[in-house]
């Protein structure tokens, strides 16, 4: 008898449930949140800073707008394109300590992994900011995604204003090989600053 649920479901940190347990093991690795502010020798030693002393930000309208649309938004996407909402906390094949969230999640009769990451704005986008990206392709890297649905839903005012706009982002090895290596110097950074 052969296992025929994803791989992936073996490196579940946790499932979400439970927002402490969620919170601790983050902070015990490497997030797509943390990835996503690495491109500067200057910007590892920051998350290193934040990751050891906590961030000052708790919070604040836009995200808790956030907070309150992305189950809608979910509710769509779900509808739209088959992906499952997720809350659950990742651990990457290579390395336990890279971890990912994605918001949305879906196996498909392939064998393949696709991901939804969703987001609230108050601005128009051309294109989709390279923070963003940086957190897509580690979520991918983490997971094995093959690609990801980034959704995003404007608003005026906290008013959301038509219907959610979307984009398939595939995986990208060049932009995840730079990733894992930034990753690796913020952990050496973290190791010498508790050392």
């Amino acid at each position: 008898m052969h296992d025929l649920s994803p791989a992936y479901l073996k490196r579940v940190v946790t499932d979400g449930t439970d927002r402490m347990a969620w919170m601790r093991a983050r902070a015990r690795g490497i997030t797509a949140t943390d990835v996503a502010k690495l491109s500067t020798p200057h910007s590892i030693n920051a998350a290193a800073h934040e990751k050891l002393h906590g961030s000052r930000f708790v919070g604040n309208a836009y995200t808790e707008h956030g907070k309150a649309r992305e189950p809608e938004i979910a509710a769509w996407v779900l509808q739209e394109y088959g992906i499952l909402p997720s809350q659950a906390l990742f651990h990457a094949e290579a390395d336990l300590r890279h971890l990912a969230t994605p918001d949305g999640l879906a196996f498909r009769e392939q064998g393949t992994i696709e991901l939804a990451e969703i987001k609230t704005t108050n601005k128009t986008w051309r294109t989709i900011p390279r923070n963003y990206l940086r957190q897509v392709w580690w979520q991918q890297y983490v997971l094995g995604a093959e690609r990801t649905l980034m959704v995003w839903e404007r608003h005026e005012n906290f008013v959301p204003v038509g219907d959610p706009e979307c984009r398939w982002i595939d995986r990208d090895e060049t932009e995840i090989e730079c990733l894992v290596k930034l990753a690796s110097q913020l952990i050496d950074e973290l190791i010498a600053r508790t050392s």
